[in-house]
């Protein structure tokens, strides 16, 4: 496997919470995020990913569900985190058998997502089918359950998957729509307001 692009620690990043949680005040908020999103894929805490980790993560996603990923449904969640992958690589040079490092995976996820401009072609979704697997008798509604399911595959302790329930559930009825989760996702990849709801999306930043 290729050495990672670029080596040692990455900057420090810092996020400050008010005890309520209701100010936000956030320095590089964006960095932060991205490297919470790097953490979902390192699930062998590495300090690099490549892209088995990144069709790990959706195969734990599949597994929770108890969706095969040769399944119609399966095969659209693999297929777009797929590209997803393509496109992170493919703005460090296009080998996608690259060990990516924390780094490497913010300035890809910027480059490619942020600035780029690619992500309601290609992030977008890998997310939708995320929230519609959660969406098993395809109401259009997620609740606590499904969204705990969804979470678990990413890591999220078993208390913050409630605080973050409860930050996106922003009419309290109890249940997520599809659209809620969607546009909670792209508040968090791509986002840099620190008031937005989506922030919370994996629980307390």
């Amino acid at each position: 496997m290729r050495a990672s692009l670029t080596k040692g620690p990455s900057p420090l990043t810092v996020i400050t919470q008010s005890v309520s949680g209701e100010a936000l005040v956030a320095i590089d908020l964006l960095n932060h995020k991205l490297d919470r999103a790097f953490d979902h894929i390192d699930a062998s805490g590495r300090g690099v990913v490549e892209r088995e980790d990144l069709l790990g993560l959706g195969a734990r996603i599949l597994v929770g569900f108890g969706e095969s990923p040769t399944s119609v449904t399966g095969s659209s969640l693999v297929d777009s985190f797929d590209g997803i992958w393509a496109a992170l690589s493919g703005t460090l040079g296009g080998d996608t058998d690259l060990d990516m490092s924390r780094e490497d995976f913010r300035k890809a996820m910027t480059a490619a997502f942020v600035e780029g401009g690619r992500y309601d072609a290609v992030f977008r979704p890998a997310v939708v089918a995320v929230a519609e697997l959660c969406d098993g008798d395809r109401d259009g509604l997620i609740g606590r359950g499904e969204f705990r399911t969804m979470l678990a595959a990413f890591g999220t302790a078993y208390d913050d998957v409630d605080v973050a329930f409860d930050r996106l559930d922003r009419t309290g009825r109890g249940v997520l729509t599809v659209e809620e989760v969607v546009l909670a996702a792209e508040e968090f990849y791509v986002g840099d307001d620190p008031a937005a709801v989506g922030n919370w999306l994996y629980g307390p930043l």
